[in-house]
């Protein structure tokens, strides 16, 4: 996928299009861990003075079934340090696999859940909802790679018309 096809990109033509004046900066990384992000977030906070950070991270936690306890203390990192730059904050949950089992996928869903509401900050709690019902065709592998988690770019404009309603209501506050 190209970086002109993923849903924060199209976010902002369609920023553009509605005649937001925001500039949308993806600091996203394939295969970034939320240990990762928590390290960054100083820094891209500091380069880009936002005033809404949407935080879609987790996934990679996920497949490698790292420690819910540090995906929701990283999460939190994030959010806290997003919020005392003054900025909103969305939070994007993030479903995973059921081959570690259904708890970890209840719990991990979870995680997402006690932040937002210990953090006071929107959920959205499943990034991926809007593609359910091609992720159950059989045209699945148009939509989500191999690895069950991350989608194509034929799913990017799915997922954002999934989204923006979270983020317009975030921007025009």
């Amino acid at each position: 996928m190209q970086v002109h096809e993923s849903w924060p990109s199209l976010l902002q033509d369609r920023l553009n299009q509605m005649g937001f004046d925001y500039k949308v900066h993806n600091a996203s990384i394939s295969g970034q861990t939320s240990i990762e992000g928590s390290r960054q977030i100083d820094q891209l906070l500091s380069l880009t003075n936002p005033s809404l950070v949407i935080i879609e991270l987790g996934a990679n936690d996920g497949l490698r079934g790292l420690s819910l306890t540090e995906l929701e203390a990283n999460l939190t990192t994030m959010v806290s340090r997003s919020k005392a730059a003054n900025a909103n904050v969305l939070l994007l949950g993030i479903r995973v696999p059921q081959n570690f089992g259904k708890r970890y996928s209840a719990l991990f869903e979870k995680t997402f859940e006690n932040v937002a509401q210990a953090q006071n900050v929107q959920l959205y709690p499943r990034l991926l909802a809007p593609l359910e019902a091609h992720i159950n065709s059989e045209n699945r592998s148009d939509y989500i790679q191999s690895d069950g988690l991350h989608p194509t770019a034929k799913a990017q404009p799915v997922i954002l018309n999934g989204v923006y309603p979270s983020i317009e209501m975030l921007i025009s506050n």
